[in-house]
């Protein structure tokens, strides 16, 4: 019913949603000040910012306030939350460390003017959700805690993060959903772990995985917009980044901490578990964990969708040497997944994916303020993937590879931040760095032409980020980065008749550069307004330059352009965020101009499995990379507001918008964009209940590029509900146990996700119930 009361208006809603969104992007601001400035004290004021680094895994909401009883004046205690200090500065900076002891809650008259005892002093926890964190730099950041990511049934990260504003995802099976951007994906979005790309070959085809499994991360980090200056080129849309302890960074309280989680779900008969350990003494800490997921095919409102199990398993061991001032460890890291493709002809053919990957990481810091030095941060990783892509053959009764994809990555940053300076004008952070990296790539085939031949890409880049702090409320940030990439492949030396042509080493290099310049001004009420200019290049990779086969996946036979160069894009952005006190929020409105867009451009002609077939026969839609300018435009919005009090903690309400509109320059629109959004739901928390009802609402999509076809609207409700309870004494070594249940697209309606290239042959996921528990030692 909701659903089809928003599809009726919804033709009239989203001619004017671009323009209500911007309004209510700016009238917020100016109502969060006023209101924050006449209100009293609130029934259950947030009092604690959230930490807004990925190692913080309960951070990202300020915690519950509920009042007690105020006899004397209230002292300072050694048990209030204690979070180190962060300067502004940086692309995608966030805060490393943060205590883990409870606060203890201050008090506050209630409404009717009498005080109310305490209810507990325990450990207050943040709500469920992560939308609004604190802002430290000019880019529009997410961050979403392990608990957020525990209670989603999904085999991917992504599956959590794809129902935040300006977040999507690929959908393409179960085990591969790749994050989207803004619109934009696959070599445009780096996602990295512990500060190092994950080096897979997700970003060649949306039917490959990336090797981050859910229960590995402490948190995830997404940074919206061009991250080019300290990532690289291929950062221009984003970053994901996925933070654990790994390798450690500092010793656990009391020496140790543990952790056992697990899930059941209904939709796909799933099951999965994980474990972490985390002790150390005298400066040595060692980590291990690891996790098993299993997954049935999931059922649909239409009936089961075939072919869409997901079996995934991993290890990881790691261990630091910690210090007063500094850290230094290693990782390995081992990743195993076998997972089906569904779709129509995918099914009939059994297509699975069996993927797996060795990875070696290490990471060290060293602060020496009294010579200058805020810190010296070192990043490397080493990789070693490889998946194979199978089908059933009926005949033979046997699996049949027919193709696989091996890729041996190593990556090397390093970067020195300096102790704030004072100048004639402010106190000035600098930061350079560099950051080298190689990449072999193989993709061959045994049906037919090789998508990928053998292929090298080398990359060094140098980067420097400036951060004055001209007044109290104000701080420039500027920054540049220069590259160079080589790609060394083979390919037709005329990719116009490529028939009469012989293959031939192929030798391109690029020089990318990218700056950017943005204000951060602290408003008051907790206000912080961002302005951002970026000027930011992308190198084209390999399977742009050389790929010449056929991509089932995708059902395109691909040929490659040595001829395209440099894509180049123009942004600029406003945005606003208020991460504590009673009404919290975040926005942003963007605008980006691109020249010379990479994209895949069909011809129009069909081929077979090679390319001799092109143009004669076949099924498969050929396509050759090419440029076009573009022009992509959005808004996003999250907010939160805590009503009253209520039982032993608050409740209040949530809401959330966002969209991208995306246009070539002939007027053409740019293939696979997300829909229109619009969602906002009621919760619940306390010290140990937390509750979360929500609605999502995705309009229908019928802005699409030729060939592309329209995507109906849905209506998303979900629900959810945890405990917490302490298993002992409150101390150093008390274990908790929280418990909790979760249900997803309880309406049970038909989800088609306009960005996946499956969206006509494959729903997602029906009504589903997860339970989810997880005990902290």
């Amino acid at each position: 019913m909701v659903g089809a009361a928003l599809n009726f208006v919804g033709g009239k809603m989203r001619a004017h949603m671009s323009l209500a969104a911007a309004a209510v992007m700016f009238g917020s601001v100016a109502q969060a000040m006023a209101q924050e400035a006449q209100a009293q004290q609130p029934p259950a004021a947030a009092s604690q910012p959230a930490q807004s680094g990925p190692a913080s895994s309960e951070a990202a909401l300020p915690a519950v306030v509920v009042v007690g009883a105020k006899k004397k004046k209230a002292k300072s205690t050694p048990h209030a939350t204690k979070t180190k200090s962060v300067a502004r500065g940086g692309e995608g900076k966030v805060a490393t460390k943060r205590a883990s002891k409870p606060v203890t809650l201050p008090a506050a008259p209630s409404q009717n003017g009498i005080s109310e005892p305490a209810v507990s002093e325990a450990t207050i926890l943040p709500p469920p959700g992560t939308l609004i964190t604190p802002q430290t730099t000019t880019h529009a950041t997410t961050v979403t805690t392990a608990r957020d990511l525990e209670m989603n049934p999904g085999a991917t990260i992504t599956d959590t993060l794809d129902q935040q504003p300006g977040v999507g995802g690929s959908t393409f099976a179960p085990g591969a959903n790749r994050p989207i951007l803004r619109g934009l994906d696959n070599n445009r979005v780096r996602i990295q772990e512990n500060g190092v790309a994950t080096g897979d070959v997700s970003d060649i085809s949306e039917d490959h995985a990336y090797p981050i499994d859910p229960y590995s991360a402490d948190s995830v980090t997404v940074i919206r917009g061009p991250a080019t200056v300290r990532y690289g080129s291929q950062a221009i849309g984003g970053v994901v980044s996925a933070e654990n302890q790994r390798i450690p960074t500092h010793m656990p309280d009391s020496g140790i901490s543990a952790q056992i989680m697990g899930g059941l779900s209904s939709v796909d008969n799933g099951s999965d578990g994980a474990f972490k350990v985390t002790a150390g003494s005298q400066g040595f800490v060692m980590h291990v964990d690891g996790f098993d997921r299993h997954a049935s095919d999931y059922d649909t409102p239409e009936g089961r969708q075939e072919n869409s199990f997901v079996d995934s398993h991993g290890v990881s061991v790691g261990g630091s040497y910690v210090w007063h001032d500094g850290f230094f460890g290693v990782s390995y890291t081992r990743f195993d997944s076998l997972y089906a493709i569904p779709g129509i002809e995918s099914a009939e053919e059994k297509s699975r994916i069996d993927m797996g990957q060795d990875k070696v990481n290490a990471r060290g810091e060293w602060r020496a303020p009294e010579l200058g030095i805020a810190a010296v941060r070192a990043w490397f990783g080493w990789d070693n993937y490889a998946h194979n892509e199978l089908d059933f053959d009926a005949e033979e009764n046997a699996d049949t590879v027919g193709s696989r994809f091996t890729n041996k990555y190593t990556e090397g940053r390093l970067e020195i931040e300096s102790v704030p300076v004072m100048t004639g004008v402010g106190a000035l952070t600098s930061t350079a760095g560099i950051q080298v990296s190689n990449r072999k790539l193989v993709g061959l085939s045994f049906e037919g032409d090789s998508l990928l031949e053998p292929n090298t890409t080398d990359s060094i880049g140098g980067y420097l980020f400036e951060d004055l702090h001209i007044t109290k409320p104000l701080h420039v940030q500027a920054s540049g980065r220069i590259e160079h990439d080589q790609v060394n492949g083979t390919m037709y030396d005329d990719i116009t008749d490529p028939m009469v042509s012989n293959l031939v080493a192929q030798h391109k290099s690029f020089d990318p550069k990218s700056g950017a310049l943005g204000l951060l001004y602290d408003l008051p009420s907790g206000v912080v307004a961002r302005l951002t200019g970026q000027y930011s290049e992308r190198a084209p990779v390999a399977q742009e330059l050389f790929s010449k086969g056929a991509h089932d996946a995708t059902g395109t036979f691909e040929i490659g352009n040595p001829n395209i160069g440099i894509e180049t894009s123009k942004s600029i952005e406003l945005g606003f965020n208020k991460a504590s006190g009673r009404w919290r929020f975040d926005t942003s409105a963007y605008y980006t101009k691109f020249d010379g867009y990479i994209f895949r451009d069909l011809t129009g002609r069909k081929c077979g499995d090679v390319i001799a077939t092109c143009g004669i026969d076949g099924d498969l839609d050929e396509v050759i990379f090419n440029q076009r300018d573009a022009t992509f435009y959005g808004v996003e919005l999250a907010t939160e507001y805590d009503v009253a009090h209520i039982w032993r903690g608050i409740w209040g309400v949530s809401g959330q918008y966002d969209f991208v509109h995306a246009r070539f320059s002939d007027g053409e629109y740019v293939p696979r964009m997300p829909p229109h959004r619009i969602g906002g739901g009621l919760f619940y928390r306390d010290d140990t209940w937390q509750a979360k009802f929500t609605t999502l609402y995705a309009f229908s999509q019928n802005e699409i590029a030729p060939n592309e076809t329209p995507t109906a609207g849905y209506t998303l409700v979900t629900a959810e509900v945890n405990y917490t309870m302490a298993l002992g004494d409150q101390g150093p070594f008390s274990p908790k146990f929280i418990i909790g249940i979760k249900g997803e697209n309880l309406l049970n309606d038909d989800i088609r996700n306009s960005a996946s290239f499956k969206k006509d042959e494959v729903l997602a996921p029906g009504a589903n119930v997860r339970l989810f528990g997880k005990l902290v030692y």
